[in-house]
């Protein structure tokens, strides 16, 4: 099992220069603020003698210099210039703890800012089967609760911890110097108090670590479920069954986290009781001693003071040990999606580029998500002419969406070739060979934003050209409807283009297709959840597009595919038929039926 300090050492490696050399000014701050604090310390010192005893401070020999400037010629009116040096010893160390926690505030945030970008950034670029593999829910959930606790359960208490224990050890000395034997009894005391605590709630901030992160996923996901089907869960009454599975794993999340609150901060009201004995006992103790607390009274000043600064940087520390430990599974998870690979700049940037003139060639190809999961396709061999229709038919799970995956890209081979003319297709290409492909899915994703930034799909609003968005409108023939609204391109079609009919937003994919202006276009089932009479539209749509153009469909019946110029069925993964819709045989006519 990995070690919170090895943990912490990762963490580090994806820190970029800048964040590293602001932990370094950071760690500067921290010295300056234990070295206020030493300095408010060391001021309370003359401030109770001169209170105690203005003629013992008054003629001592490091005050003469202070007394000799003021011009002071009485012991009581040291009294004032001591105070005057107390209060701004005191002001100077809260301002510069005040400016502390802002700074590593301001850090720790920064931090989270970087982290949830870098994990965005590599999820996106993984490659498609990865996506495919996993739970949206666990994704968004590392993105956002699980980074934000890594700002609020890693870093803050990491810069916290560095600072109590430089504060701790600063006011110790300090301590020391002051009185031996007290400081000695009470560090040995708490130290060993707050070790005995670290040791006994170690497994109970185990499992609270393990609760945090997993039920942390089972909320969103319970969420995405629900709010994701919410016709469903309106039409069938389940909504008891989701209430009852989010509030399962968010109760036990809030218990988790409210038994690791409880753990980090309930120690310090007993350790706050103990101090406060021990100075009441330490006073007694210089009171027999002495017979007299005139003389003691400066030291205790200063043990209490010290204590009161002294116990908040223990519990800090014993806080911020015990907050990392309660999120470390979250930690793990995140450093996990922070550590998936990013694809080189020459696959980037640098992609060998592909000329499409000529035709698509599939040879001998063959795919398998795994080498324990059995063949989808096997041995395919396929050509596919620029400007031609190809239509792919068969029965669910017969591969054809995962042949069309294999021609877009989106995953590679794992026997056989792909070609492009006579440039094989592989990971050196694949981005110059995307460039030329646009994608209409059975169910197109409209965000919550108007018809224009919905057509010209991940670009920028002050970017989007608008002439190429009405001419791909009018080519999807849609422009009619648009422009008929009173917004027009600027109507806001609501979250997953609720506000328009399906026919619409297969159209406006259809445009975002064309806005693309690919050579390829690829329309994998983009009609099958439509009613007869608009898939027809559609497919007169489709049927109309400009001659150039390379069309792939995949359908659920044959006579959607009826205009291609070439059909193929596949069976079990591989192809049984190649020709034209005239050339079928009555039992591919069957399969559209059952398909």
């Amino acid at each position: 099992m990995n070690s919170i300090p090895h943990l912490i050492h990762r963490l580090w490696q994806h820190f970029s220069k800048k964040r590293k050399m602001q932990f370094y000014y950071v760690l500067v701050l921290m010295l300056i603020a234990s070295f206020s604090e030493v300095l408010s310390l060391g001021a309370v010192l003359p401030f109770l003698a001169a209170l105690a005893d203005p003629n013992y401070v008054y003629t001592h020999k490091y005050v003469q210099p202070l007394v000799q400037a003021l011009h002071l010629t009485s012991a009581n009116q040291i009294i004032f210039p001591m105070v005057i040096i107390f209060m701004a010893a005191v002001l100077f160390s809260g301002c510069i703890r005040v400016l502390l926690l802002y700074v590593m505030t301001r850090f720790s945030y920064a931090i989270g800012a970087d982290l949830s970008f870098d994990v965005y950034n590599r999820t996106l670029h993984q490659k498609y089967e990865v996506h495919i593999s996993r739970n949206s829910s666990e994704i968004i959930n590392g993105i956002i609760n699980k980074t934000d606790a890594v700002i609020g359960g890693i870093i803050s208490p990491i810069l916290l911890l560095i600072s109590s224990s430089v504060l701790f050890i600063s006011i110790l000395i300090a301590l020391f110097s002051i009185n031996v034997f007290a400081s000695l009894v009470s560090s040995i005391g708490f130290g060993m108090l707050y070790w005995f605590i670290t040791i006994k709630s170690r497994k109970r901030l185990r499992a609270n670590s393990h609760s945090i992160a997993v039920e942390s996923t089972i909320v969103i996901q319970s969420l995405q479920e629900g709010l994701g089907g919410i016709r469903d869960v309106l039409i069938g009454g389940s909504q008891k069954f989701y209430c009852d599975k989010f509030r399962a794993s968010d109760l036990k999340l809030r218990h988790a986290q409210g038994n690791n609150s409880f753990i980090t901060g309930s120690p310090r009201f007993i350790i706050e009781a103990l101090g406060m004995i021990l100075i009441a006992g330490l006073a007694y103790f210089l009171y027999l001693k002495d017979g007299s607390l005139t003389e003691a009274m400066p030291i205790l000043g200063a043990l209490a003071l010290g204590a009161q600064r002294m116990l908040p940087a223990l519990q800090q520390g014993y806080g911020s040990i015990s907050t990392m430990r309660g999120h470390k599974e979250s930690f793990e998870d995140v450093l996990t999606l922070l550590e998936q690979s990013l694809p080189s700049k020459t696959e980037a940037f640098n992609c060998a580029p592909i000329l499409f003139d000529k035709k698509i060639s599939l040879k001998a190809v063959s795919f398998r998500y795994s080498i324990m999961t059995p063949w989808v396709l096997k041995d395919i061999d396929l050509e596919i002419n620029k400007g031609s229709s190809v239509g792919f038919i068969g029965r669910t799970g017969d591969g054809k969406s995962t042949l069309v995956d294999l021609i877009m890209g989106l995953l590679l081979p794992s026997k056989g070739s792909i070609f492009i003319d006579d440039a094989l297709v592989g990971i050196d290409n694949i981005r110059s060979w995307q460039k030329h492909i646009s994608h209409v899915p059975q169910s197109v994703f409209l965000s919550d934003g108007t018809i224009a930034e919905n057509i010209a799909f991940g670009i920028e609003e002050e970017n989007i050209d608008y002439l190429r968005v009405e001419k791909a409108a009018q080519q999807a023939q849609i422009s009619g409807f648009i422009e008929g609204m009173d917004q027009k391109y600027q109507t806001k079609v609501g979250e997953r283009g609720v506000q328009l009919s399906g026919g619409q937003c297969q159209r406006i994919g259809i445009a975002r297709a064309l806005y693309k202006e690919a050579d390829v276009i690829i329309f994998d089932e983009a009609t099958s959840a439509l009613d007869n009479q608009t898939e027809t539209e559609v497919i007169k749509t489709i049927n109309g597009l400009k001659t150039n153009l390379t069309i792939i469909m995949i359908a659920h019946r044959l006579s959607t595919l009826k205009h291609c110029d070439k059909i193929i069925d596949l069976s079990k993964g591989k192809v049984s038929f190649v020709g034209r819709y005239d050339e079928t045989n009555p039992k591919l006519h069957d399969k559209d039926k059952t398909c």
